[in-house]
């Protein structure tokens, strides 16, 4: 295993760590993005029809462990190299898409704060934005009417840019706040007013309590809240298209604790917002915008509780009845499959290099022995249904982890003492069962 990649040694660490952590890297996905290739096409399709001003709406599904996670983060650094914007969050019982006690503007908190960009990868990318905008304005109005920078005309010249680029916003529902904001924004920006900016940036990331106290510093007459949250996100992904972004991509993860919801009225007002979504992305009324959920598939299929009790849902995600025994890449729902066999031995190959690299030694194990290890778990019972990724890396980082500390150990004796345990079903149950909450 002789092969190089060319990989920073902070990624690869990021990576390995994550690995025999058995969490999902935030950085560096895309060296050990391994199969899924036609579960990708399809995403970075959707990448495509939303640059071209149309929207998008996927829902991720799999068992705990297969990847789902993965493949949401790998979508975002695609999005990230390609120009995009990204929000992401994982929904807990504290942050859903609807609630009586903040749970939706939770979420769009969440967002706001993980809004990232190619000039701000890991998040609190918005006055990042918002100032490289203006700036180039700023620089557009000075090279089209022959203005120095120090000229008073060219504050004037860049306000009304800025203007007129946000006007079409007071169109949207809860768009003239939301343009007062941004015209806050600039004009902060213009007179050095740090607090002005701040306050500003506190409105769009829905920070303000009441709307007494934001009219006390801003010229708006509402604030975001849980039922506004959503509408708030089209503004801003109208937002970032202004400002030279591609779209907006809004990535949320853990969905499944939507189905953990006890309240049948509180599951059904969630349902009820996640169809509103579905709706909107694909009869297109959203654009530069799309929506990626990643959920497992008890969450979609039990017609007791999960998506497919919701008939509204259940009729617009259930499988193409032509679907029997393959899948519609272009279809709502993308259900990850288990890797091959083959699929599998060529990531543990990629991890082996990656190892090798990060910590400058040359791991005693060969192709053969790898190749006769994956046989191995993909021979015992129950390993094609249970048997995930992430099991698997798990161990087997830690495995090369255990080879690196202790060189006298060889691979045969700790790969034969090593028993990779498919997820037992009855902790997966309790699992999605654990954190039920009203």
């Amino acid at each position: 295993m002789s092969e190089k990649i060319q990989i920073p040694r902070r990624v690869c660490a990021a990576v390995l760590n994550s690995l025999s952590a058995g969490v999902v890297p935030r950085t560096g996905q895309e060296y050990i993005a391994i199969g899924r290739t036609r579960e990708i096409a399809a995403l970075l399709s959707d990448l495509e029809t939303v640059e071209t001003g149309g929207s998008a709406f996927r829902m991720i599904t799999g068992r705990y462990g297969s990847g789902k996670s993965f493949l949401l983060q790998l979508l975002r650094s695609h999005a990230l190299e390609r120009g995009f914007a990204v929000a992401d969050c994982d929904l807990t019982p504290e942050r859903r898409l609807a609630g009586a006690k903040g749970q939706g503007l939770a979420t769009y908190r969440e967002l706001a704060r993980n809004l990232s960009c190619r000039a701000a990868p890991d998040g609190g990318a918005l006055p990042v934005i918002l100032s490289r905008w203006i700036a180039s304005v700023q620089l557009m109005c000075a090279k089209r009417d022959g203005l120095s920078p120090n000229d008073p005309a060219l504050s004037v010249a860049t306000e009304t840019a800025v203007s007129e680029a946000i006007a079409d916003l007071s169109g949207y529902v809860h768009g003239f706040d939301f343009s007062a904001v941004i015209g806050a924004f600039y004009r902060g920006t213009r007179a050095g007013d740090e607090e002005l900016k701040n306050n500003a940036l506190r409105w769009l990331r829905g920070e303000f309590p009441t709307k007494t106290e934001a009219r006390r510093v801003l010229p708006v007459s509402s604030i975001i809240t849980d039922e506004t949250w959503y509408d708030v996100l089209k503004l801003l992904a109208a937002l970032m298209v202004k400002t030279g972004q591609k779209g907006l991509l809004i990535i949320i993860d853990e969905a499944v604790n939507l189905y953990k919801i006890v309240q049948t009225v509180a599951r059904e007002a969630n349902y009820e917002k996640l169809l509103g979504i579905f709706n909107d992305a694909t009869q297109g009324r959203l654009s530069n915008m799309a929506f990626f959920f990643g959920g497992t598939p008890q969450f979609v299929e039990d017609t007791r509780r999960g998506l497919y009790s919701y008939e509204a849902l259940r009729s617009r995600l259930r499988v193409n009845r032509y679907a029997e025994g393959t899948q519609d890449f272009a279809g709502p729902i993308l259900m990850l499959t288990p890797l091959t066999p083959e699929e599998l031995l060529a990531l543990l190959k990629r991890i082996v290099i990656l190892h090798a690299q990060r910590y400058e030694w040359t791991p005693p194990v060969t192709d053969e022995q790898l190749a006769g290890f994956v046989a191995d778990i993909a021979g015992r019972m129950g390993a094609d249904v249970l048997l995930t990724p992430r099991e698997v890396v798990r161990d087997f980082t830690g495995l090369l982890n255990i080879l690196q500390q202790n060189p006298g150990n060889t691979f045969k004796d700790l790969a034969g003492d090593l028993e990779i345990k498919p997820a037992d079903q009855r902790e997966v149950v309790e699992e999605e069962f654990a954190e039920f909450t009203l």
